[in-house]
């Protein structure tokens, strides 16, 4: 009976060379990962030294009464953020720089758009055109601002009451001394010099767009109006986060316009927060409360962006 049974099969108890034991890492990818890391030691140092670090003080100063001339430094607590809240100048500025951000925001991608659609046809001396359009964004915003501020000045012999005057006998009008035209002024100058950097990042986008689409929507028998709203926007959504997060940001830190413009003025029509961390602050020696602001500015521009990143996030996701 013993000769009838199949003897079980022997089991294997040998251990493979090498197992068990933790994989070499190898000398040449220790190396080239230590390598990889000291490149990144500049950008670690530039980040300490021009953010970290001033953040840092600046925090600290805001609780005290620093003047930027004395070391004799006390600490005050909260008084100098209670100073901001009620000092009338700062609060003008916050009110305009909020409306300057919405303004141009909104007006820049309403203009944009419609730009870089027409720049994307095919016509004579496209590229001629797409370029006059582009030229505004290459100067510097101060010397736009200087440019401006003579072509819109409120005396007649301003350019621009001139042409007035000459054509229709009207004028002259207070452009930059009126506080209404003047926040109108400033707006309009800055959709005038930004729209046209806008539409070119549209029309990046815009020429990215698979031309399939438009010849079946053709085909189907959609109309230009109905391709532009159910193809050309939605695809364009990631363009307009980029360039809405870029307006916004740039927008709420803005100071070289207004000031080359209005210098803020009339009365404090025109001022905006960084020229009150400027003037308000620093230039008087109120480093403290210039600090306080400049701290309250950060995390109102931090909020701004995440809550703007998140709207984006989530429209993206909904349009795409």
């Amino acid at each position: 009976m013993t000769a009838g049974l199949i003897a079980p099969a022997e089991t294997s108890t040998e251990v493979p060379a090498g197992a068990g034991r933790p994989p070499r890492f190898s000398l040449s990818r220790a190396r080239e990962t230590s390598a990889n890391q000291l490149f990144l030691v500049p950008v670690a140092l530039v980040f300490v030294v021009l953010l970290v670090v001033p953040l840092t003080q600046t925090f600290y100063w805001s609780f005290t009464d620093f003047t930027g001339y004395s070391a004799d430094v006390k600490f005050v607590g909260l008084s100098n953020y209670g100073k901001v809240l009620t000092d009338p100048s700062m609060l003008a500025g916050l009110g305009f720089t909020l409306a300057f951000t919405i303004g141009t925001a909104v007006l820049i991608t309403v203009v944009a758009i419609p730009l870089a659609v027409v720049l994307n046809k095919k016509f004579f001396a496209r590229n001629f055109v797409r370029s006059v359009f582009f030229f505004p964004a290459i100067p510097s915003i101060a010397i736009l601002g200087l440019v401006w501020g003579y072509i819109l000045s409120p005396l007649g012999s301003g350019v621009l009451n001139s042409v007035l005057d000459s054509l229709f006998n009207a004028g002259p009008y207070p452009f930059l001394s009126d506080a209404t035209l003047a926040r109108v002024s400033v707006i309009v100058v800055a959709v005038w010099g930004g729209a046209g950097w806008h539409a070119v990042l549209y029309l990046a986008y815009l020429q990215s767009i698979p031309a399939d689409y438009y010849e079946v929507a053709t085909i189907d028998g959609a109309s230009a109006r109905q391709q532009f709203f159910h193809i050309t926007l939605p695809l364009l959504t990631p363009a307009i986060v980029i360039s809405n997060f870029l307006l916004m940001t740039g927008g709420l830190k803005v100071y070289d316009l207004p000031y080359t413009l209005t210098k803020g003025g009339p009365g404090y029509a025109t001022y905006t927060i960084t020229q009150s961390i400027i003037t308000s602050g620093v230039a008087q020696g109120r480093y403290g409360l210039a600090s306080a602001l400049a701290v309250l500015f950060t995390i109102a521009v931090g909020l701004v962006a995440v809550a703007q990143l998140w709207v984006s996030r989530r429209i993206e996701r909904r349009v795409l």
